[in-house]
């Protein structure tokens, strides 16, 4: 070549940057860049043909045919000279030309004859690359040729493009996905730290009550208790939202009283109801007894609706009607309205009333409190039941909401007894685990005025040594501790302990899947703070009125060990002696780890440990390091991962005690 100097784009640096921000550079093959390459070849009609990528000191192949070499020298290129331009370069018989007749590549190399190459321009017009075709014989393009060259170098922007705006969707997915795992977190550290302090101003509260008060002071307490419950009801709005947005929100499906149920929502809110305001409850005579469904959302549901009516209802009437509408063989269809003769909704309102945060005006807020969660919160709870609800409304006149459940028929099936025991339950001595001093206090409180004796432990461990010493008929666990918290203390009295006591969680850590693990560690009932005297006592009726069993002690299916070790007993025990050896220890590693936020290590050994898991057939632990390494790969680790930690670690040291003794 006689030129000596290299050609440089006078905007060097920033097509520089527009190549980098593609990421396409020294990347693996990709099905669509070797196909634009074939459909070039077959176009042109040439043996050679490339995608190629130039950054300072290169040419790189993303895709090529006939070249062999994934790069060459920037300076040694055709394609320099190409991205110098702004539309395709064709010379037609290198060896007339000038630039390259002498060129190693023309008199030698690849032999290049024929050379068309078209620059590929990013949207805002910097030339990163080319799109080439190459001969070794003479040869001139057709206009049609030359147009599909340049609808092909569109088509390979337009791929990166497409992959870059890819790559910042996944990227956008992990940032939300990481504020949701944030969110979820401060969710659950919320209600734990307001429930806490919360559930002794409603316990104190509560107690207070029971003392002789003076009419003021009555209704000092009166206002007090209120405002106790008013932001139970919003803490509670917001953890229902999170469940239900999470999807860990279940609707169950048990046999209930219907006529009962609804009896019990009037009763419990005809205390509120405005002495200028008509509350009736209209129930239907063919309206059955007993179905299947979800008591508690139902409740939930109608608590809120009622609830709104009263609340926007100073005069006239609000009333609850509940009709049969249709029945088959095996479902009830029950319609159920709220109406009432209140405020009423502006039309426009309508279509938005649902939505969370939103209420009709913005002086509801100011005028009749709330969060504007609980209509989000019924839309929803009424969606997971596979319907949904509907509201007719005139500003000035009032409201009504209605909508439709399906409800299995009960058959012979009777609704449960709801019958409490008799009053005397002897002279019980109960174990309190409980670090809150307030909390300490108000049980001790609570305990003393049932009539039975309460001892306190800072911690779980204490409480086992206290187990240890003491005969005791019920123990009431917090959940969060130092030392030993409620999970591990559960697991030690009913692994290592053997004793059947009843316990009941007493937990401020009200989110999801909380109550069934309690359940699977081995605890007999669930009492969420701030909890009223009457909901604890019936906890403690219904936990000694049943006959308590140990939990049934974990099975190891060594049914693929069996199935690999063809007959061979010792290979067998050599895989156990293996799994005793490692998986404590590396599960101990994985603890660390995520205790120093370690996220690539607890990745890694959630990934490896899951293989030993499977072997012995652990799905429930090996679904735990799932959990655990997914939320590593995201990146940030939320309350579930923490639990999945603790079950894998009572539940490895479980197995290992089993293991042992095979």
């Amino acid at each position: 070549m006689k030129n000596i100097e290299l050609p440089i784009p006078h905007n060097e640096a920033e097509r520089l940057t527009a190549l980098r921000r593609y990421n396409i550079l020294d990347t693996l093959p990709d099905n669509a860049f070797d196909d634009a390459t074939k459909l070039v070849s077959y176009i042109c009609g040439v043996p050679i043909a490339h995608i190629s990528f130039i950054d300072e000191n290169r040419q790189w192949f993303k895709s090529e045919i006939g070249i062999g070499v994934s790069e060459v020298p920037r300076e040694i290129s055709f394609c320099q000279y190409t991205i110098m331009e702004s539309k395709m370069i064709e010379i037609q018989d290198t060896l007339l030309n000038d630039r390259f007749k002498e060129d190693a590549n023309v008199t030698g190399g690849f032999k290049v004859r024929f050379y068309a190459g078209i620059p590929l321009t990013t949207p805002d017009g910097y030339n990163i690359g080319t799109l080439c075709a190459i001969d070794h014989v003479t040869k001139e393009l057709n206009e049609n040729q030359k147009n599909a060259l340049s609808i092909v170098a569109k088509h390979v922007i337009n791929q990166l493009e497409l992959s870059t705006k890819n790559i910042e969707l996944k990227t956008q997915r992990k940032i939300a996905e990481r504020a949701v795992l944030a969110k979820d977190s401060f969710l659950a550290n919320m209600s734990h730290e307001i429930r806490t302090p919360l559930n002794a101003i409603i316990g104190f509260t509560d107690l207070l009550t029971q003392t002789k008060l003076d009419d003021r002071q009555r209704d000092y307490i009166d206002s007090v208790q209120l405002a106790g419950d008013n932001l139970l009801i919003i803490i509670n709005d917001i953890l229902d939202l999170s469940k239900i947005e999470s999807g860990n929100l279940t609707i169950d499906a048990q046999p209930f009283n219907l006529r009962k149920t609804l009896k019990h929502v009037y009763n419990l809110l005809k205390v509120k109801v405005p002495s200028a305001v008509e509350f009736n409850l209209f129930l239907d005579a063919d309206l059955p007894e007993t179905i299947i469904g979800d008591q508690g959302r139902l409740n939930q549901i109608l608590v809120n609706l009622i609830g709104n009516s009263l609340k926007f209802t100073e005069e006239g009437e609000v009333t609850v009607s509940v009709k049969n509408v249709a029945e088959t063989e095996d479902h009830y269809s029950i319609k159920f309205s709220v109406k009432d003769t209140g405020i009423g909704i502006p039309e426009k309102k309508l279509k938005t009333i649902f939505e969370r945060f939103t209420q009709a005006e913005e002086s509801t807020t100011r005028r009749f409190g709330g969060t504007g969660l609980g209509l989000n919160i019924v839309k929803q709870l009424i969606e997971l039941q596979n319907s949904e609800i509907h509201v007719k409304s005139r500003q000035g006149y009032g409201s009504e909401f209605f909508f439709v459940l399906d409800y299995k028929k009960a058959n012979d099936i009777e609704a449960e007894d709801e019958t409490l025991l008799g009053e005397d339950l002897g002279k019980l001595k109960i174990l309190l685990c409980e670090d809150n001093a307030l909390n300490q206090k108000l049980a001790k409180n609570v305990i003393h005025n049932f009539g039975f004796e309460l001892d306190i432990a800072e911690n779980g461990q204490e409480g086992i040594d206290l187990l240890s010493k003491n005969e005791y008929d019920l123990v009431l666990m917090d959940l969060q501790m130092p030392v030993k918290d409620g999970y591990q203390t559960t697991e030690y009295i009913r692994n290592e302990m053997k004793l059947a006591i009843p316990i009941i969680a007493i937990t401020a850590h009200s989110l999801i899947g909380e109550q069934e693990r309690c359940y699977n560690v081995g605890m007999d009932a669930y009492v969420p703070k701030p909890f009223k005297q009457a909901m604890l006592l019936e906890a403690i009726k219904s936990v000694l009125n049943k006959d308590i069993k140990l939990p049934v002690k974990r099975k190891i299916d060594l049914s693929f060990l069996d199935e690999m070790s063809c007959g061979d007993a010792n290979f067998i025990q050599e895989m156990i002696h293996l799994f005793i050896e490692k998986i404590p220890n590396e599960v101990a590693q994985l603890e660390e780890a995520f205790n120093r936020n370690d996220l690539d290590s607890v990745k890694k050994l959630a990934h490896n440990m899951k293989s030993s898991f499977d072997i012995f057939m652990l799905e429930d632990l090996s679904h735990c390091l799932s959990v655990i390494e997914e939320e590593a790969s995201i990146g940030q680790f939320s309350t579930e991962s923490v639990d999945r930690k603790n079950i894998l670690h009572c539940g490895v040291i479980e197995v290992v005690k089993i293991l042992k003794e095979l």
